[in-house]
């Protein structure tokens, strides 16, 4: 296909890897964000190999690489007796076994990143402040309302997050369910901790109705603290609503000592929480010249560490469906149709480990017996993952 003008709604690590992989392909990209300024949202993410693939494809991994924390592994640890139930090796081990590095970030590193390579690419508009409002199609182009202006295009991804505008205008509004589980997070400055309290891995603490995971980011500067309760109370979706630090020392109450230390050092100015919603996998992403892209067709609660990652896989195969087809519709309907098992599968095993990290008893005592071989089985399929090679056979 010949080269198009694509309107992209949302600059967040979905939005922006998309733009610059549309970018690559030859394709002249606008980027509309609503936000006013581009600030720290969310704390640490995880990028795994599959994920480190495309960004190395963009050519962003030296740069990632420098603002990151490479992890050793990961742990599972049961939640009062610190005993180790699991574990999985990563290093350098895992990047030879699949092709690329497992990387802790900080979210804005990672937006830092993704912007300097979108402002360096003469191909990209990038428009802060700037949202789109609605839009109309015909066979032969999209036109987006975007801060009461008209722009044309040929096609428009909706990059617009859980809450995407574009979804809504697609098919309607969605009435998530509430999973039960509200999420805590904050970051620890490794240089208050204790020496050796936090070792070089993820460690996710399981117990009875709650987990606590934590990892290091920025280059073993912070510890990034992910703490999920099942509780009732609290509906707030936003990653920027405040908590009361109080509350989270009760929800962990009794809990490991490295937990309680974590907890005691945390900002209580800089503790957020939000309740997990949870979204089932949507049949059709898209319609004509109009696609959805990340959070806003697979949300996936945090359960997997494969949200970000998701999204950054769903940019790569859409440059490449539109380098492959004749078409828009053609290209869009091959994209959706190669990341809807996949991200849905995701988005499943998400929701079957809210359960399973949260078992108690018995139940508790046989998962742990399981997780001892299932750990590495369970993530060979997922960091193995090559969209570019899925394409060629897709």
């Amino acid at each position: 296909m010949d080269a198009q003008h694509i309107l992209v709604s949302g600059a967040g690590i979905g939005g922006l890897t998309a733009a610059l992989c549309l970018a690559q392909a030859g394709h002249r990209v606008e980027v509309f964000e609503q936000a006013a300024i581009l600030a720290e949202v969310g704390a640490g993410i995880q990028l795994s190999a599959n994920g480190m693939r495309v960004l190395h494809h963009l050519g962003l991994l030296p740069r990632i690489a420098a603002l990151s924390f490479l992890p050793e592994g990961v742990e599972m640890r049961d939640w009062r007796s610190g005993q180790l139930i699991a574990s999985t090796t990563l290093g350098a081990e895992a990047q030879t076994r699949f092709g690329f590095p497992y990387f802790h970030i900080h979210r804005a590193d990672l937006i830092s990143v993704l912007l300097q390579g979108v402002r360096e690419n003469a191909n990209i508009q990038l428009h802060i402040g700037s949202a789109v409002e609605d839009f109309s199609q015909t066979e032969s182009q999209v036109s987006v309302t975007v801060s009461n202006q008209t722009q044309v295009a040929d096609l428009l991804v909706g990059a617009d997050g859980i809450h995407s505008q574009v979804r809504t205008a697609l098919f309607g509004a969605e009435a998530p369910t509430f999973t039960g589980n509200v999420a805590w997070r904050g970051l620890v400055p490794a240089s208050l901790l204790p020496q050796d309290l936090v070792r070089p891995v993820t460690t996710a603490w399981w117990g009875p109705g709650k987990h606590f995971v934590h990892y290091f980011v920025r280059q073993g500067e912070l510890v990034n603290c992910v703490c999920v309760v099942e509780k009732s109370g609290w509906d707030t979706e936003s990653w920027t609503a405040r908590g009361d630090l109080q509350e989270l020392q009760a929800d962990f109450a009794g809990w490991h000592g490295t937990i309680q230390t974590l907890i005691e050092h945390m900002d209580p100015q800089a503790c957020y929480k939000w309740a997990l919603f949870d979204r089932s996998p949507m049949p059709q992403w898209g319609r004509g010249r109009v696609t959805l892209l990340g959070d806003a067709c697979h949300p996936t609660l945090p359960f997997m560490a494969q949200g970000a990652v998701m999204a950054i896989e769903d940019g790569a195969v859409l440059a490449q469906c539109l380098a492959a087809e004749d078409s828009v519709a053609a290209a869009l309907g091959r994209y959706e149709n190669i990341r809807r098992k996949r991200t849905a599968a995701i988005q499943r095993g998400s929701r079957r480990n809210a359960r399973v990290f949260h078992l108690d008893g018995l139940q508790a005592r046989l998962r742990n017996s399981a997780a001892k071989f299932a750990s590495s089985a369970l993530t060979e399929g997922i960091y193995s993952h090559n969209v570019f090679a899925e394409f060629d056979s897709g």
